[in-house]
């Protein structure tokens, strides 16, 4: 069983970036695929982004393609969340999640979540 750690969040100008991480224990991190998701106040939970067990197969949201990159390094059990040119609708709490090797925007599909990091984006 994973247990999942986000970090990195915080209060930033629109237009700015920031690196959220997700930190996994265990050992089956390898052969996870991993999500973000988030949730704004009195929003549902959406997708955001994931990426497979190897790294090579992505997916994004439409509303953060070309702005957002998701990527893993599995030998530090970690994904990253790298999230550029913000905007105040990217305010929200930020999760990530863990499933069996793919990656999927659907959320249902995730058995281990993280407790989440705050993301406020100021315009």
């Amino acid at each position: 069983q994973e247990n999942l750690v986000e970090s990195g969040g915080g209060l930033v100008q629109a237009g700015g970036s920031l690196r959220l991480s997700c930190a996994a224990s265990g050992t089956a991190f390898r052969n996870y695929g991993m999500g973000w998701f988030r949730q704004a106040p009195g929003k549902e939970r959406e997708f955001v982004a994931a990426i497979s067990f190897t790294g090579g197969s992505t997916k994004y949201a439409d509303s953060v393609k070309g702005r957002f990159t998701i990527s893993r390094v599995n030998a530090k059990k970690t994904v990253y969340l790298q999230m550029n040119s913000l905007k105040s609708e990217d305010t929200a709490i930020y999760y990530c999640a863990a499933k069996g090797f793919t990656d999927s925007d659907q959320a249902k599909e995730y058995h281990t979540w993280g407790q989440g990091t705050q993301v406020t984006v100021s315009s």
